[in-house]
């Protein structure tokens, strides 16, 4: 007779190995591990950039330099990238090579032109004085949308992969677990870009130098 405890491992219909004592498949509890040590990642350094927020005795200052129109447009560029991964995915499972190949690609475009803001956003930063070296405001900022931005060329890097999969037909409705997977961690890439645009963007744009400091002259640096 079976342990009581014994697992068994059931094979959906897009290729996905479930083990029934979870109800998840081994693939997705290592994507979520992930996922959650990468929440702790990102966690730690957006409180960084809170604990140290308005201490910067030199600017450029938030309220001096930040470009919230722009930011909103590149933030609603990489929302309708997961809109655009949710109808990949879809396609993809549906068996329909064509628009899941589409989809896929318009996400890698979507997720091209937000790191495209972002160069530019970085290099006009520079040319006004604001480098990771400044002041503390340019480092916490540079490494916490550094890091992001790192985390969407990769996931650019892997989407383009499983678009020239789905061209070649080694990604079909069958393993379509390998764009499920990616997709996860594309939603994760933009709900952390929601947090931190909310953090930077929203509660600090207005934060000039503080007491003490020195008040930022544009051009005098």
């Amino acid at each position: 007779m079976a342990s009581a405890s014994a697992t068994y491992e059931i094979k959906s219909e897009h290729g996905e190995v479930i083990n029934t004592s979870t109800g998840l498949s081994n693939k997705k509890l290592l994507m979520w591990a992930f996922l959650g040590s990468d929440v702790m990642f990102f966690g730690s350094f957006i409180a960084t950039f809170l604990v140290y927020r308005n201490r910067s005795l030199v600017g450029p200052y938030p309220a001096d330099i930040l470009d919230i129109p722009i930011t909103s447009v590149s933030t609603f560029v990489l929302l309708m990238s997961s809109l655009a991964m949710v109808l990949a995915l879809s396609y993809v499972q549906d068996g329909r090579k064509k628009l899941g190949t589409l989809w896929i690609f318009a996400v890698v475009v979507l997720g091209a032109i937000f790191l495209l803001f972002q160069v530019y956003e970085f290099n006009h930063f520079a040319k006004v004085g604001l480098t990771p070296r400044t002041n503390l405001f340019g480092t916490t900022f540079f490494i916490l949308t550094g890091l992001h931005g790192a985390h969407v060329t990769l996931g650019v890097l892997w989407l383009m992969f499983l678009g020239f999969g789905s061209i070649k037909g080694t990604l079909r409705a069958d393993n379509a677990i390998d764009l499920e997977l990616a997709g996860l961690y594309w939603h994760f890439v933009d709900i952390v870009w929601i947090v931190i645009f909310t953090v930077i963007y929203l509660i600090s744009a207005r934060d000039v130098a503080p007491p003490g400091s020195v008040p930022w002259v544009p051009g005098a640096h």
